[in-house]
């Protein structure tokens, strides 16, 4: 009889378990139960979506832009992310990210009015994320100034 860690995971596009956060669409294609520890996830996040600056006490973070652009922090360090890009971060390092609590979905989109504002979601996760190692540790990075 096979475990849950030995067996295939096929989720077909648009299937995946999805929930809202911080006016983006998670899409849960494996979780830790299923594949040994390893709990990946497709996130489609609008230009102009930042994050408070953060960090996962437990847990490393990988990024791999699929596509867009993307200012990332990490600890002292800044990064351009292009499509195609990867980016590992171990446990314990501040970060923060813009791209150029949660809410279930009913569609796979981004929210709409129907989502939370980021001023609402982020004094939840300073209640609930101290439950999965998240502490937020400083402020969302600046927007890029427009173009002249």
């Amino acid at each position: 009889m096979a475990t849950d860690q030995q067996r295939v995971i096929h989720r077909p596009a648009g299937t995946a378990p999805a929930t809202w956060a911080m006016g983006s669409l998670f899409e849960r294609l494996a979780r830790p139960g299923e594949t040994g520890g390893l709990d990946l996830a497709l996130v489609t996040r609008p230009p102009g979506i930042a994050t408070p600056l953060h960090r996962h006490t437990r847990e490393a973070e990988a990024f791999f832009l699929l596509d867009g652009t993307m200012t990332y922090r990490a600890g002292e360090e800044t990064f351009r992310l292009a499509a195609g890009d990867f980016l590992y971060l171990p446990a314990g390092i501040p970060h923060a990210f813009r791209v150029t609590g949660s809410v279930p979905v009913r569609e796979h989109r981004l929210p709409g009015p129907d989502g939370q504002s980021p001023d609402i979601e982020i004094p939840k996760w300073n209640v609930v994320g101290p439950r999965y190692g998240l502490e937020v540790v400083g402020p969302p990075l600046p927007g890029e100034p427009e173009p002249v």
